[in-house]
C-alpha cells in the first residue's frame, strides 16, 4: 500500500478525558500518539468524552458524571456515540484504546487496531478467536505479548514512548521520594509509604482515585490514615505540577503488585534523570536498566534497601536509556508501519 496521508479515528477510554495531564498510561499514550501523527500530517480525530484536548479532532461521546461505579453505563453511551459517528464519517483506520470497544467490533467494516494496555486477566473477553478478521491487537511490551501468543489477530509489540523534550533532564535533586499514578490496591502505594518510612525518607503520592467504589475505598481505607508529615498527596496533578515532581524527585517507586505492561512514569522519571525502583515484575525489566537507571527488587526489604544506593545511578545514564529506547517518534513510526501493513493486507482481502 502507498504510505500516503491518513485518516485515523482513535477511541479513548470512556471514563477519563485526554490530556497532557491524563492519569492513565492508555490516555496519556493516546495523547501523545495522536499528537506526533497528526504533526506528521495525518487527519486525527478522538472519539472521548468532554474536556479531552487533542490535537485534531475531538468527537464527544458524552459528559462525565461524578457518580462513581457508571462505567457498563458510560461505555453503552461511549459506543454508541461512536457508531453513530462511524455511519457519517470514514476513515482509514481506527485505532481503539478504550479496552473494550474492540470486544463489540466485529460487524464494523473500518479496520480497526486495538492495543492491549493491561495484563491478560483485566480483560472481560471470553473468547479471544472470535474477534472479527478486521480486529487486529497489538501489545506495548515482550513481556505481555507473550500472555498474548495463543490469540491469532495478535501482530507483536510496540514499545510506548514519550515526548521526550517535554521531559528536560535535571541533575540536582531533592530529597523526597515519588509515587506516581493510579491509587488503588493493585498498584500499591502504601507499600511505597513504608519503604519511604523504613527508609527514613520522605514521600510524596501524586496521581488520581478513579471513580470506582473499590478504588475510593482503598484510598480512604489504606492511604488516607497513613498520609502524615512525611507522606503527602496530591491530588489530579497538573503537567506542569508532575514534571516539576519528576525533576526534582531523588527517586520514583513503581510498586505496582501485577504484572505491568509499561511503565511511562518509568519513563518520564528517567527523561528527567530521576531513578527508578521498582518491582522486577511484567515488562519493568524491559523498562528499567537494573543499577543503570535504578534498582528492580524482589521483595519490600530489597525495595527499602535500594533506596540506600541512589547516588549510585547518574541522571545523564537515565535520560540517555530513555532517547535510545522510549521516544514518541520511535513509537509513531512503529504504529505507522503497522497501520499500513493492516490496510495492505485489508485491501488484499477486499481483492
Amino acid at each position: 500500500m502507498t504510505r500516503q496521508s491518513l485518516r485515523i479515528l482513535f477511541v479513548a477510554y470512556p471514563l477519563l478525558p485526554v490530556s497532557e495531564a491524563s492519569a492513565g498510561g492508555a490516555e496519556q499514550m493516546l495523547w501523545t500518539l495522536e499528537r506526533e501523527l497528526h504533526a506528521a500530517g495525518h487527519r486525527t480525530t478522538v472519539a472521548a468524552c468532554a474536556g479531552s484536548q487533542v490535537s485534531g479532532t475531538l468527537h464527544v461521546t458524552g459528559i462525565l458524571s461524578r457518580e462513581i461505579d457508571t462505567f457498563a453505563k458510560r461505555d453503552r453511551e461511549h459506543q454508541h456515540a461512536i457508531r453513530n459517528f462511524l455511519q457519517y464519517e470514514e476513515f482509514d483506520l481506527i485505532h481503539d484504546k478504550s479496552g473494550s470497544f474492540f470486544a463489540h467490533a466485529a460487524n464494523i467494516r473500518t479496520p480497526l487496531l486495538a492495543t492491549l494496555h493491561l495484563p491478560r486477566g483485566f480483560y472481560n473477553l471470553s473468547d479471544w478467536h472470535a474477534l472479527g478478521r478486521r480486529v487486529t491487537l497489538n501489545c506495548v511490551s515482550a513481556a505481555q505479548s507473550h500472555t498474548f501468543a495463543d490469540v491469532p489477530s495478535l501482530q507483536g509489540w510496540v514499545q510506548n514512548g514519550i515526548p521526550i523534550e517535554r521531559f528536560p533532564l535535571h541533575t540536582e535533586k531533592n530529597d523526597y521520594l515519588l509515587w506516581l499514578g493510579r491509587i488503588c490496591e493493585e498498584k500499591a502505594p502504601h507499600l511505597a509509604i513504608e519503604a519511604a518510612r523504613a527508609a527514613g525518607r520522605r514521600l510524596i503520592l501524586a496521581g488520581h482515585v478513579y471513580p470506582f467504589r473499590y478504588h475510593q475505598q482503598y484510598f480512604d481505607q489504606e492511604i488516607q490514615p497513613r498520609l502524615g508529615a512525611d507522606v503527602e498527596f496530591i491530588d489530579l496533578p497538573s503537567f506542569a505540577t508532575k514534571l516539576d515532581l519528576l525533576s526534582h524527585a531523588a527517586a520514583v517507586l513503581v510498586t505496582s503488585q501485577v504484572d505491568e505492561t509499561s511503565s511511562l512514569v518509568a519513563m518520564e522519571a528517567m527523561a528527567c534523570g530521576t531513578p527508578v525502583v521498582a518491582f522486577r515484575r511484567g515488562a519493568l525489566p524491559e523498562v528499567v536498566a537494573h543499577s543503570r537507571t535504578g534498582f528492580l527488587v524482589d521483595d519490600q526489604k530489597a525495595l527499602t534497601s535500594a533506596l540506600g544506593d541512589l547516588d549510585l545511578i547518574r541522571p545523564e545514564e537515565c535520560r540517555a536509556h530513555v532517547e535510545r529506547h522510549f521516544s514518541a517518534c520511535r513509537m509513531a513510526s512503529e504504529y505507522l508501519r503497522l497501520y499500513y501493513a493492516i490496510l495492505g493486507r485489508s485491501i488484499g482481502e477486499a481483492a
